[in-house]
Parts: C-alpha cells; structure tokens; sequence
C-alpha cells in the first residue's frame, strides 16, 4: 500500500490586499491577521516588519537598509484520497520570494516557514484531549502523530511538490514555554547563537515523525530562539539569503503571537526557558486575538474528524500503518 496520493498545489500572494481561501485554516498565523476592520493595516504592518528585519540582517553592501524586500506565497496543498476529484486541504506553508532591488533580481527563497494542518489539529484537540480525559497524568497514544508524518512524508516526496519545489521545506516555530535552553560556542553569521535544550518536546517528536529534526538558533539582533525544523543539513543546504528570508518572516509572526518571549525587552541568556507569563515585554501595533485562536482550533479539529478522519478512516490507517519511504 505504498500508495502515492494525488496532491494539488496552490499558490496565493500573502500581501496587504489578501483575503483568506475558503479552506484556510482561520487560526493560521497570516490568516488570523487578515481579518476585522484593521485588516490591511495588519497586513501592511506585517510587511513592513518583515522587509525590515531582512535589510537588518542582510546589512552587507546594503547602506540604507532597503535593499530587499519580500514576496510572500501562501502554498496550499489539497489531497485526493480515492482519486475521485474529492479534495480536503492537508497542509498550508508559506513561500518567500527575495527581490534584489540594487540587481532586479529575484531570488527562489525557502518553502515551508509557516506550518499549517488541519490534521494536526485534529490530533492535538481532539485525539490528545480525549486520550488525556479523566486521567490524572498526561500522556499520547502509541500511535499519536504517525498519520500526519506520514501524509507529510508523502507530499514532500510527491512528483507534485518536486516539481515545483528545488529544496526541502524548513518549518521554523517558537520554542517551547516547557523546556530549559543552553547557549552554546557555535555561532552561525545568519541563524546566530545556536541553543541546545535539555529534552526533545512534544512538538519535536510530533515533527520527527514528519521526518524533520530540530535545531534552536537566536539570530543576531534578536531575545530568543527560534526553533528550525528541517531535513538534511540546515546550515549547509540553503543560502544566506534564503535563510534570512526564513528569519525575517518567523521572527515577525512570533513578535506577534509570542510578544511575552519574542518582543521581550530582555535578551535570553546562556540557561533560557521561555515564559508566555513574563509581563517585562513590547506588544506591536498589530491587532491578534490569541484566546480566539485557541478555541477555533478544537471547532478546525472536529472539522477535521467529520470531513476526513471518518470518511476515510480505514483506508488511511491502513496506507499509514504500510507506508514506506
């Protein structure tokens, strides 16, 4: 049953004019702030944040800090299960694009960045809350994970995704609120300070099984680490540039999201656990409703159960417990 299903590659500019599709998921990062009145004033804000933090860190040959700027690509990828035309969206990432105004060049940047699954919601506010109910410890199912990994692993190495995409995708998040990060000698000229942490998280088995493993870098100029998920060699496999993209656009959307530890107005020291709980942190002028977010993702769970978990339940139990790279 190693079975290839057919995905559908879509592509929408993240810009002050987008409208979220139909099939985003509302709690996604770039979707959330193109909603409410002040929608495109979000978005412009966004932007601007992001050109920003790229001409800051792209600083060589670049004496007015505007050299670069950004061209965002929502990627949405939709799944054929039978073959019958019927679709369900699997994953959403994001593309960057990086213009050279000094050379009109334009340079492919890294896919991935923002990681968006209807699946994984499925698994973390359904699956995970009905395994832990009534329980007195916290635990995850044996399996927990495996199909997502497995649906992940199948698009990256589609004949779709490998005809439009040159590298592997890198998905950088925030790191974890419950792990202790130590500073360590290595210094990277674009990712930063590297961290190690004194456990894997339950983000990085979830991700492992997607195939990715993780490092933690603090870029220069920032307080905290970011976590890079990836496949292959992080520090080898892509440029600079392509790598500052990445940067640039994470940093933003967790200075948004994850102010408490991302626009915090202290620096991570050499022994860092990060806290949503600290009040000694910088808020943006970007509007993001974050207790919203939290209660959509168990109605984008259900949806999920409903809409794809049930109809074909058997089916991809069964690819999943056969499949092989």
């Amino acid at each position: 049953m190693n079975k290839e299903f057919e995905f559908i590659i879509k592509s929408l500019s993240f810009d002050e004019n987008y409208n979220p599709s139909e099939n985003t998921r509302i709690t996604t990062n770039f979707a959330n702030l193109a909603r409410g009145s002040q929608r495109q004033e979000n978005l412009r804000n966004t932007l601007k944040m992001i050109d920003d933090r790229f001409n800051s860190l792209a600083h060589s040959d670049n004496p007015g800090g505007d050299r670069y700027c950004l061209e965002l690509e929502i990627i949405s990828v939709e799944m054929d299960v039978e073959g019958k035309g019927d679709t369900f969206p699997v994953i959403e990432i994001l593309k960057t694009n990086i213009i050279d105004q000094k050379t009109n060049e334009r340079i492919e940047g890294i896919v991935g960045n923002n990681f968006s699954s209807y699946v994984r919601d499925y698994d973390f506010s359904v699956v995970l809350l009905e395994h832990n109910k009534n329980k007195s410890g916290f635990s995850t199912p044996d399996n927990f994970g495996d199909l997502h990994g497995n649906l992940f692993k199948c698009f990256v190495n589609s004949t779709a995704y490998k005809e439009r995409f040159n590298k592997s995708p890198v998905i950088c998040l925030s790191v974890s609120s419950k792990n202790t990060y130590h500073r360590t000698e290595y210094q990277h000229p674009v990712l930063g300070v590297e961290y190690l942490q004194n456990e894997p998280s339950m983000t990085d088995h979830y991700f492992n099984k997607m195939g990715l493993q993780a490092r933690y870098f603090m870029p220069p100029n920032s307080v905290a680490p970011l976590a890079f998920y990836f496949v292959g060699d992080l520090t080898g496999d892509y440029t600079d540039l392509e790598l500052t993209g990445t940067i640039s656009t994470m940093e933003t959307f967790q200075k948004i999201y994850r102010p408490e530890i991302y626009n915090a107005n202290s620096v991570a020291g050499k022994e860092y656990q990060p806290s949503l709980n600290q009040q000694d942190y910088s808020l943006t002028q970007i509007v993001y409703d974050r207790e919203e977010r939290s209660h959509l993702a168990i109605e984008q769970g259900r949806f999920t159960e409903e809409n794809f978990i049930k109809p074909y339940r058997t089916l991809l139990e069964q690819w999943s417990a056969n499949y092989v790279l």
